[in-house]
């Protein structure tokens, strides 16, 4: 039997990369109960990392005795400060083949059917929209035996059921395939990347009380939301250290905050996370005010090298977009950040190309990895100021940012619009029934 050495815990993270050079690092294995004939079997343990899934735990039970197996996946990594739902239109029957990582905390619906796989009745998953549709006709055809000989009435409705639930695969008519999860783990490929998605839409959300209690970040006898702090002048003064976790290996870390005030802008709470144990280093910015009553949408013309040194506050509600490189960033990727041009361009070819877990192994088209590869030099073509391009910071909430650097003058290549958000923009910011101002444009 393998062991996770104390060295190992306190020395580095437990969880390594998959790799065929490490034959070392073999899956640990405990002797356990088989839950069928309730003699002893051997359970399997791989402590690994996917990327944009965290760790995960991957765990494979055998009994010699009855043959009896079983595999299942379990995220290892921190809950994700907000929830995310993913709404995919299936149009066609290679939308079937989009890979998706499922978390038990997650809820699957399909409208058109009216179904609903409630959380944490199926243990996390790494599959495609396919399997996640004959994992569900294989949990409902689990006890039909038994409904046929004692409730033959309800055996024929969940037959008529899954005969409706196999005929999706066929894609006849299109249907929509919703997965919301408030620990924030789940995620649906994008096979078109780095182009945006019309076929998926992807939110973020605050989680409810009784969300976090089912989650365990909350105590169950703990009712009341937490009070907002208003001790600004505390913020302003000085720099908030509270402990937390590191998001790459889970080790202990402790995460600063500020409230900042960006010159010609507003203020911004930025938070920084810094790692001793692996030295990953973290920013993220929230917005230090309101919603604005108005989008905001700031086209920068990138014309020489010098424009990547420009600070560029991108919030949590901002598309990038490059159309040149028919490339956009929806509002949920990457999170809020203050960083430089430069720096956000790395961090858009990091997501789309280093940190793309749809793109290892044999399995992938090598179209695909070419399509990608070939976006990365394009990246790098336009940090080195040898691509000709625009970039756009598209903010329905207004509380993005990139810097003049001709303030207080006008800048000649940067435009800056003032537009009126649609229906549809007020819903995802959670503000239906908020009055907007008409159109005007700046320059």
């Amino acid at each position: 039997m393998s062991v996770i050495s104390e060295g190992n815990v306190r020395g580095g993270s437990v969880f390594k990369d998959i790799s065929a050079d490490d034959e070392d690092w073999q899956p640990s294995e405990i002797e356990s109960l088989c839950m069928n004939c309730y003699e002893n079997g051997m359970t399997r343990l791989l402590l690994t990392r996917i990327p944009f899934f965290k760790e995960v735990i991957v765990s494979s039970f055998s009994c010699e005795h009855c043959s009896w197996s079983n595999t299942e996946i379990q995220s290892a990594g921190r809950i994700q400060e907000q929830g995310v739902c993913y709404t995919l239109r299936v149009k066609t029957k290679q939308d079937l083949d989009r890979e998706v990582v499922k978390a038990d905390s997650a809820t699957t619906r399909i409208p058109e059917l009216d179904f609903e796989i409630p959380p944490f009745t199926q243990k996390g998953s790494l599959s495609t929209i396919e399997g996640l549709l004959d994992r569900a006709v294989a949990g409902l055809e689990q006890d039909q035996a038994v409904r046929r000989t004692t409730q033959p009435e309800v055996a024929e409705k969940i037959d008529e059921f899954i005969k409706k639930l196999m005929k999706l695969k066929d894609v006849e008519n299109e249907f929509t395939l919703v997965i919301e999860d408030p620990s924030g783990n789940s995620f649906v490929e994008n096979p078109r990347a780095p182009q945006r998605d019309e076929a998926l839409i992807v939110t973020l959300f605050k989680r409810t009380v009784q969300q976090e209690m089912q989650l365990g970040i909350r105590a169950d006898d703990d009712l009341e939301e937490e009070p907002a702090g208003n001790d600004l002048d505390t913020m302003r003064n000085e720099v908030l250290v509270f402990n937390t976790n590191c998001p790459e290996c889970n080790a202990p870390a402790s995460t600063n905050m500020k409230l900042v005030q960006i010159p010609h802008f507003k203020e911004v709470i930025i938070m920084a996370t810094n790692c001793d144990s692996c030295s990953h280093r973290t920013n993220e910015v929230k917005s230090g005010g309101a919603t604005e009553e108005q989008g905001t949408k700031i086209t920068l013309h990138i014309t020489d090298p010098s424009d990547m040194t420009r600070d560029l506050l991108k919030s949590e509600t901002c598309y990038v977009l490059i159309p040149e490189l028919e490339f956009e960033l929806g509002m949920a990727a990457l999170g809020g950040k203050f960083t430089t041009l430069e720096g956000l361009l790395k961090d858009i070819k990091d997501l789309i190309v280093s940190k793309n877990p749809f793109i290892c192994g044999d399995s992938v088209a090598s179209d695909r990895m070419h399509k990608l590869a070939e976006f990365g030099e394009k990246i790098e073509e336009v940090i080195s100021g040898k691509m000709d391009v625009h970039l756009v910071l598209d903010d329905p909430a207004g509380n993005s940012y990139l810097q003049n650097v001709y303030a207080p003058d006008p800048d000649p290549e940067m435009t800056i619009e003032k537009y009126t958000r649609t229906f549809e923009q007020n819903e995802d910011l959670g503000l239906n029934g908020m009055k907007t101002e008409g159109y005007q444009k700046e320059k």
